[in-house]
């Protein structure tokens, strides 16, 4: 994945990330169950957790993409838990948020590389859903007007 190519569609081991630790929750068995994981944050969800929004991210740690990916596989930042699994498509997401902070220089000045940030506005009131299954029913469809498909 990471390449000293000079695509712009490439990423480089040392493109900037921020990696966050987020509670969220899996239903098993009726039961709500939290599970910490580990996924990028792009540019723009960084931005707005700063401004104080409620977030399932407890911590961040700015890092690059080669600290996090080496050898075709994931590395957890050594300050999240053990027990903290990679979000899926995690080399996708890595790829496109070191994209982000591409396009978005600025961004990168909110975490100094090496920094690490745990004072979020943290919250699980709204739980974020790892498996939640979506099952539409014909009261979700949106009721027109009666002479919506009629030629007047």
């Amino acid at each position: 994945m990471a390449t000293e190519t000079s695509s712009a569609n490439e990423v480089a081991a040392d493109d900037y990330v921020v990696i966050g630790l987020a509670t969220c929750f899996v239903k098993k068995d009726n039961k709500l169950h939290p599970v910490k994981i580990v996924e990028p944050i792009p540019s723009a969800a960084l931005e707005a957790i700063l401004k104080g929004i409620p977030t399932s991210y407890e911590m961040a740690v700015a890092t690059t993409v080669g600290a996090v990916w080496s050898n075709e596989t994931p590395q957890a930042p050594s300050e999240f838990p053990a027990e903290a699994q990679f979000c899926d498509e995690f080399s996708f997401r890595l790829q496109a948020t070191a994209r982000s902070y591409r396009s978005r220089p600025v961004a990168k000045e909110h975490l100094a590389p090496g920094a690490i940030k745990t004072d979020f506005n943290f919250s699980t009131e709204r739980k974020r859903m790892l498996n939640a299954d979506r099952t539409v029913s014909t009261e979700d469809n949106v009721k027109q007007h009666s002479h919506t498909h009629k030629v007047l």
